[in-house]
């Protein structure tokens, strides 16, 4: 009686192939990662090879999976439109393999030449034929299954770089010219199209979604209905085949055909390049592995083809790809694991990044553990859950993320996660409050100079040139001083000596006291730049200003309710109750006063209005190049002092442009927008006279 499990394993697998094809190819919408597809898609094979009365005709393993979507038109392949094995042996071996079966299948002994081939880059997009008809482009069709694709000429068409009229006599005296390649998008375009549909969702769009990858957001944008949608959506192309061709000498080389393509103005990725035997085929992926994620576009590995075409059509094909071809994997940058908890890390902004602890996974290259889930408003968007089987992704040394679950492996005992719920609405470093902002994703603890997550980055703002401007305390020396445990508060830089200072790692007796002179220095300060030097969020230099200005003191400041802080300039409601939580914080409260305690002083006021002249109110200045006699701060500090605003960027609300020396850009856009330009000399006679010091 014969063995029933290869039976049923055998159309599970075809099942489940089928069902991931569908999503990926008609529905753009994966559930599992490429890596796990491939695995399944290696089992299917590995039971009809060994039981190949199990083997159909409708088997995943013996067609091209796909179908037409409703609403866009089928298109018939003249020439069909076929897949390429793919080689999952991410070694040398696997192109090694390769070489081996195709020098067996042209009967060549062991003395024969090494072969060439042509090798090119794995574009992670969607496959298009383009059919030229005398030069124009007259039909945009996807593969489909192989036989028959959609019709997406409308979305085509909007791709920058596809050209509508191929170049050359050649091109325009031939009958016609398929041409076919891959329709991709860049990260940097696909990043941005996912920031623009979160905004879109955000503000209540309906019907819009974010995109799971690259790849399925090209394929969603070539299979839009609507032409004009699919214009905003940035799209790149690159071409690397034919389909039918009548009236035009094929040229006989892989890369003579890539060459072709350049002269008729079809782009062609220069990756691309011709190499002989295993040798050279390993060195290609070896080195396309390397930079890998140093290219603008992703690429799940490299495709090899004999160069030689008379030698392709001697080989032919092998049900549903060519025998003179092969895609080679480069190591999976996403699989499939198990979610076994969410933790809570502390940035050093105050930031709360929820982290998946996973069951060990080999990924990119690394086995992976711990993997980013960003925000509450991801883990929602993504439903991930505690238990679940999640795809984590990693590429290159970016910090590994959970990019989706796989919803139909959720057990019953998958469990949502709630942040603040988790936590108590504290901080798991300090235990200050956390606090969300109206609009803001982010979690943060607001025991900023209190919390021991965020000490570095305090101490490095807090010295900052434009805060407190303690000279000689830079990064490397408050690493050392936080990490040997000398420094844990603000008020305790103050509290240093030279002989703890000269115990440090290349830090010298006089480097020593310079610093000792520079926190001395910097207690003789302003209001504004102590307020800016604390940290406050949303509080930058100008509202840390206007604060000062306001109220005059800093016990005002202390004590002010947020409506009293909404009067003043500029200072919003989220502003207002940034600052009004900072110091409701007791240990804020109480660094300040240890700060105070140490020395640090500023002329205070009653907090009545600036009497001073104002000669540049509601004027615009931007500064670019280098001064002679004023350091670009100082320019700042005395045209805001003037009553002027000081911004980065010229615009046509532009009134004036300061320009010194190597002045760039900023003076080519003055010139072109008409501003007028102005030197230092001009900008020192429109300032009053500075105080002296």
């Amino acid at each position: 009686m014969p063995d029933k499990a290869p039976i049923r394993r055998a159309a599970a697998l075809r099942e489940q192939l089928q069902h991931h094809a569908n999503l990926y190819y008609t529905l753009d919408a994966p559930q599992i990662p490429d890596a796990e597809y491939d695995r399944l898609f290696q089992e299917l094979q590995a039971i009809e090879a060994a039981h190949p009365e199990l083997q159909t005709q409708d088997s995943p393993t013996q067609r091209v999976i796909g179908a037409v979507l409703d609403g866009l038109a089928p298109v018939r392949h003249q020439v069909p439109m076929l897949s390429i094995h793919t080689e999952t042996d991410t070694t040398p071996t696997g192109a090694e393999k390769f070489d081996a079966r195709v020098r067996k299948a042209l009967a060549l002994g062991v003395d024969a030449p090494a072969l060439a081939y042509n090798a090119e880059l794995k574009f992670d997009g969607l496959a298009i034929n383009l059919r030229y008809e005398r030069g124009e482009l007259v039909q945009a069709a996807t593969r489909g299954d192989g036989e028959t694709g959609e019709d997406v000429t409308h979305t085509v068409r909007m791709i920058s770089t596809v050209p509508k009229r191929l170049r050359g006599a050649v091109a325009v005296q031939a009958a016609v010219i398929e041409v076919r390649g891959e329709v991709f998008m860049r990260r940097d375009d696909f990043e941005a199209l996912n920031e623009r549909q979160r905004k879109l969702i955000e503000g209540g769009a309906k019907g819009e979604k974010t995109f799971v990858n690259p790849r399925n957001a090209a394929a969603g944008v070539v299979r839009q209905l609507d032409a004009g949608k699919a214009a905003k959506r940035p799209l790149s192309f690159f071409a690397y085949a034919l389909g039918e061709v009548v009236g035009w000498a094929v040229p006989g080389t892989q890369h003579g055909l890539g060459a072709a393509f350049r002269k008729m103005g079809l782009p062609v990725n220069d990756d691309s390049q011709v190499v002989q035997g295993p040798e050279g085929l390993v060195r290609f992926h070896e080195a396309i592995a390397a930079r890998r994620d140093a290219l603008p576009f992703d690429i799940d590995g490299v495709v090899y083809k004999l160069d030689d075409r008379a030698q392709q059509e001697q080989l032919g094909f092998k049900s549903r790809e060519p025998r003179w071809a092969v895609a080679h994997k480069s190591p999976a940058q996403e699989q499939t694991t198990l979610l076994q908890d969410i933790d809570v890390q502390v940035g050093r902004t105050g930031k709360l990044t929820p982290v998946a602890k996973l069951l060990p996974v080999f990924v990119g290259g690394t086995t992976v553990s711990n993997a980013t889930l960003h925000n509450q408003d991801e883990i929602d968007r993504k439903d991930v859950r505690i238990n679940d089987t999640v795809i984590v992704r990693r590429a290159g040394d970016v910090i590994p993320e959970i990019v989706g679950t796989v919803i139909e492996k959720r057990p019953a005992d998958a469990q949502p996660f709630d942040l603040y719920k988790k936590l108590g609405g504290k901080c798991p470093v300090c235990g200050s409050e956390i606090t969300r902002e109206e609009g803001e994703v982010d979690w943060r603890c607001s025991g900023g100079l209190f919390c021991a997550a965020q000490r570095k980055q305090a101490i490095l703002h807090f010295a900052g040139r434009r805060a407190m401007d303690v000279e000689g305390l830079g990064d490397k020396l408050v690493d050392q001083l936080v990490e040997a445990g000398i420094v844990h508060t603000l008020p305790e830089l103050y509290q240093l000596g030279v002989a703890n200072l000269a115990a440090l790692e290349r830090m010298a007796e006089k480097s020593a006291q310079n610093l000792i002179d520079g926190l001395e220095k910097s207690k003789q300060t302003t209001l504004g730049r102590f307020l800016y030097a604390l940290g406050i969020r949303h509080v930058g230099e100008t509202t840390a200003k206007d604060l000062a200005k306001h109220f005059g003191q800093l016990d005002r400041v202390l004590i002010a309710t947020e409506p009293q802080l909404l009067e003043v300039n500029d200072v919003g409601p989220i502003v207002a109750h940034s600052i009004h939580t900072f110091f409701a914080q007791p240990h804020n409260r109480e660094i300040v006063e240890q700060l105070r305690a140490c020395g640090i002083t500023w002329k205070e006021d009653d907090g009545t209005a600036d009497t001073s002249p104002k000669p540049l109110l509601g004027q615009t200045f931007v500064l670019t190049g280098t001064f002679q006699t004023l350091s670009r701060d100082e320019a700042k500090d005395r045209i805001e002092a003037a009553g002027g605003k000081v911004s980065g960027s010229v615009s046509k609300k532009t009134h004036f442009v300061v320009a010194g020396a190597e002045a760039g850009s900023k003076l080519e856009k003055a010139t072109e927008l008409g501003i007028t330009v102005l030197d230092e000399a001009a900008l020192l006679a429109m300032l009053p006279a500075a105080d002296p010091p």
